[in-house]
């Protein structure tokens, strides 16, 4: 059953323009009333379109979005989003406070050393007892709903983000593949995620 995201969300949304070198978008902010997180939503386009949008739901990683670390795809997947997104005409970026996915910088970084020892990036987050992947979309859902959709175009190669989004109300209509950043010094971490957390991709 489908479980409306509205209800818990009441506090109305800030939102102003963004100019950006991948054109001109608008940014709305969101706090989450559970734990006080601020996340955004990035978007282009006539939002009075009621046809699904090519959506993005991206989570946090400062060490790829911002410092272009090659250990992860984080940072050239965000900014393909964007790109795509600009060329198609319209589109959400919905960029998500959940660093490491979902543990924190502090814990990403202490998994990160036990990577640099060996372990693979899913026994590196069991060996801290910690989840292989902490996430919520609940208030993905909701941002998309605020913003007026109910239906999307998902750009994902993780089949849990299309699993949680349609149990918090989301119509997937289509998941759109989204591969970039794929390269020599990421490329174990990925095939982690392909051949022991189901994403699809072609590793």
């Amino acid at each position: 059953m489908k479980v409306s995201p509205i209800q818990e969300y009441t506090a109305v949304p800030a939102d102003a323009k963004l100019p950006t070198k991948y054109g001109d978008f608008r940014i709305r902010s969101y706090i989450d009333p559970r734990d006080g997180a601020e996340h955004a939503a990035i978007y282009f386009g006539d939002m009075n379109d009621q046809t699904p949008p090519l959506v993005r739901v991206h989570s946090e990683c400062l060490t790829g979005d911002a410092l272009g670390s090659l250990r992860c795809d984080c940072g050239p997947q965000l900014q393909h989003a964007l790109k795509t997104i600009q060329m198609e005409g319209r589109g959400i970026v919905l960029y998500l406070r959940q660093e490491g996915r979902g543990i924190g910088l502090f814990a990403k970084m202490q998994a990160y050393n036990l990577q640099d020892r060996g372990l693979d990036t899913l026994d590196a987050n069991l060996a801290l007892n910690l989840p292989a992947d902490g996430r919520d979309y609940k208030i993905a859902a909701h941002m998309l709903t605020d913003i007026g959709y109910d239906s999307v175009q998902l750009m994902t190669n993780n089949p849990d983000k299309v699993e949680q989004l349609v149990k918090h109300g989301i119509t997937v209509v289509d998941r759109v593949a989204h591969k970039a950043g794929i390269c020599t010094e990421n490329r174990d971490y990925l095939r982690t995620k392909a051949l022991r957390m189901r994403h699809i991709l072609p590793i």
